[in-house]
């Protein structure tokens, strides 16, 4: 979609995966520095979620500048939290998530038992650098935050009207190391489980006709996993790509059934079908990390992956920003669906280099560096 000002209009849809939403930062930083680009709605799960409702905030406050501001605040915040788990309140379970060797024994304590009192250190994150207030109110943008219904394994997709920290909390609550999240009477846990992200009700809904998916885990692995934690780790993976699959499948099945339909292509159905695409992934680069860096907000993981999301935007800007308004520029019959569905690619090094000083995170251009 083409805006009054000649500029074209996206949404995003970003994907959850814990300290690996980095990657989404250094997208979003550097899709924020594009002035020919509007950002449209965003459907955001877990990391996902807590990248949206920064930009959402940031973009109130101060614009562009205010929005690149406000997920490096949120970053920064995360990497001085540390592992965002209450293991390392208890110094016996945090050795176990630490060392491979008895790592899969954390499995046996609930959160329940560890964190009998429910403290997430997210909300208070949340809290000190989000107004949920000002988004219910007027979000620049409009935005979709997925949450996983425990009692029935339903996706509940929060707006921009019903925003509170608890959503976004709810969206990100792995229940092996988080009690549920209670909304309006109902328990929740993560949005991976059932949404994530959200593609088809952001289609359905948005008035912008362009979706820039940004997909944090890999779509395939080169061999197959035989330690156990690799073999968790990718059970895991398969679990939270699933909800994105189905989205695909739901909308290549309304394309086909436009095309073989000899009526006018009307309804929901139509505005599926004809909703352009685009994608950034960061599997070749998250897919080098070891499985525990999903939890580990180590300065060097963060560093590593906004620089790869930067550059990876970059490559996305230059190669298919012309398509935007135009045509989808991934097959997701190629990429998704078919037997030799295109691989996410060789694992990459350090996308450009990266250097890291005592006093933060040093984040790649000297711009975004984080003191």
């Amino acid at each position: 979609m083409v805006g009054f000002n000649g500029s074209v209009r996206l949404n995003l849809a970003l994907q959850g995966g814990g300290v690996h939403g980095a990657f989404t930062w250094g997208v979003l930083d550097r899709l924020l520095q594009e002035d020919r680009l509007e950002i449209g709605w965003v459907s955001g799960t877990s990391a996902g979620a807590v990248n949206a409702v920064a930009l959402a905030a940031g973009l109130a406050e101060g614009g562009r500048a205010g929005a690149r501001d406000k997920l490096a605040t949120v970053w920064h915040s995360v990497h001085k939290a540390g592992v965002p788990d209450l293991m390392r309140f208890n110094p016996f379970l945090y050795s176990l998530s630490r060392l491979p060797a008895v790592a899969q024994m954390a499995g046996l304590f609930s959160p329940y038992e560890f964190n009998p009192m429910g403290f997430d250190p997210l909300r208070r994150l949340l809290s000190d650098n989000i107004n949920f207030e000002q988004l219910r109110r007027a979000s620049p943008i409009g935005l979709i935050i997925s949450a996983t219904e425990v009692r029935t394994g339903r996706a509940r997709h929060f707006r921009s009207g019903e925003l509170a920290v608890e959503a976004v909390l709810a969206s990100a609550c792995l229940p092996t190391l988080h009690h549920a999240v209670e909304i309006d009477g109902r328990a929740y846990w993560d949005g991976g489980f059932s949404a994530n992200p959200d593609l088809v009700t952001l289609a359905g809904e948005s008035p912008v006709r362009d979706t820039l998916i940004v997909q944090l885990n890999p779509t395939t692995i080169g061999g197959v996993p035989t330690g156990v934690r690799e073999i968790s780790d990718h059970a895991n993976t398969l679990t939270f790509n699933a909800p994105l699959l189905r989205d695909v499948e739901i909308i290549e099945t309304a394309r086909k059934t436009i095309r073989a339909s000899w009526l006018p292509a009307r309804g929901g159905m139509a505005r599926l079908a004809r909703h352009r695409f685009h994608l950034v992934e960061a599997g070749r680069y998250t897919g080098a990390l070891k499985p525990d860096s999903k939890m580990q907000p180590d300065r060097g993981v963060l560093s590593y992956l906004f620089g790869a999301g930067r550059m990876e935007a970059s490559k996305w800007i230059e190669k298919h920003l012309s398509d935007v308004g135009r045509r989808s520029s991934v097959c997701f019959q190629q990429r998704y669906l078919s037997a030799g569905a295109l691989s996410d690619g060789d694992l990459l090094p350090d996308p450009e280099p990266i250097e890291a000083d005592a006093g933060g995170i040093s984040v790649g251009p000297a711009e975004r560096q984080i003191a």
